[in-house]
């Protein structure tokens, strides 16, 4: 858990490095670590500081930031920092949770974790070039949240209840017991491998009915890599990996249909890991014009 502690809100937003009272114990941090953009500033009475977190008003918009050291946030301390395991996790987890307590209260653009800015002037060029795709985000976003949508399925457990869809499997298992000890072998193995072909067959037949049914009701879909068992960690294998982009008013019903969906797939070694709302890192497209 994040060690949140609530300050004023408007003692702290928007001063700058240099207005910062004397006991600040960023002081001697040089680089701004950015977690995200606000259309405009934050308007309710307390919120939530973790270890230095503030909101710099740049142009027209308003940034949480950290002031953090060139020890550890350098381009090249970074790169060490990110073949560190537990920096990545502890700090990764921090970036998401910040942002994702901000978005409780407004609408965000997500900077992906470890962006650094090397001066505030850098950071305000940064908003005054890009302003119009930030203007163009904003309104895309509005109104919406990310969800993930993970399916995976256990195979051997599908496998079992091939042949209450597959005619040719029952076929096979009737050939089999009418069969000499010879041939039932070879039938046998060719059963073992048709039961493979079908169980890959309804792995993408399922997996697209699922995918079907949130698009259905979704404003925008991000189809990503499916994710091997060594990094998934899991024994079963995930067979679909998609993030969905979803109205507020329709989330009540994009987690029925993900409920219904465990409940349709679950005896059928399927199974569902639906998470949200997300920063929107999917669905955010910064361009210069």
């Amino acid at each position: 858990m994040l060690n949140w502690k609530l300050r004023d809100l408007n003692a702290w937003t928007g001063m700058t490095r240099d207005q910062r009272p004397p006991n600040s114990t960023e002081m001697d941090n040089s680089l701004i670590y950015v977690y995200c953009i606000l259309e405009d500033q934050p308007q309710f009475e307390w919120y939530q500081l973790n270890n230095g977190m503030d909101f710099m008003k740049v142009g027209d918009y308003y940034v949480a930031i950290k002031f953090v050291s060139p020890d550890e946030f350098t381009e090249e301390n970074l790169k060490k920092n990110f073949a560190n395991l537990s920096w990545i996790e502890t700090n990764a987890r921090e970036h998401i949770d910040i942002i994702t307590s901000i978005m409780k209260y407004k609408t965000v653009i997500p900077f992906k974790f470890g962006t650094i800015f090397n001066s505030e002037e850098s950071l305000e060029k940064f908003i005054e070039d890009y302003s119009l795709s930030l203007a163009e985000n904003f309104d895309a976003i509005q109104g919406k949240e990310e969800w993930s949508v993970k399916v995976y399925c256990d195979k051997k457990a599908l496998g079992k209840h091939i042949p209450e869809f597959s005619g040719d499997v029952r076929i096979l298992e009737e050939q089999i017991l009418k069969s000499s000890p010879g041939k039932a072998f070879l039938l046998k193995r060719k059963k073992a491998e048709l039961i493979e072909q079908e169980v890959e067959k309804l792995m993408k037949i399922n997996g697209q009915k699922c995918f079907d049914e949130y698009k259905k009701i979704c404003q925008a879909v991000h189809v990503n890599n499916l994710l091997p068992r060594e990094l998934t960690e899991r024994d079963d294998d995930m067979i679909l990996n998609t993030t969905f982009f979803v109205n507020k008013q329709n989330i009540n019903d994009f987690i029925h249909i993900a409920n219904l969906q465990q409940e349709k797939y679950q005896s059928l070694g399927f199974s569902f890991e639906v998470t949200g709302p997300w920063p929107p890192f999917s669905f955010v497209s910064i361009k210069e014009h």
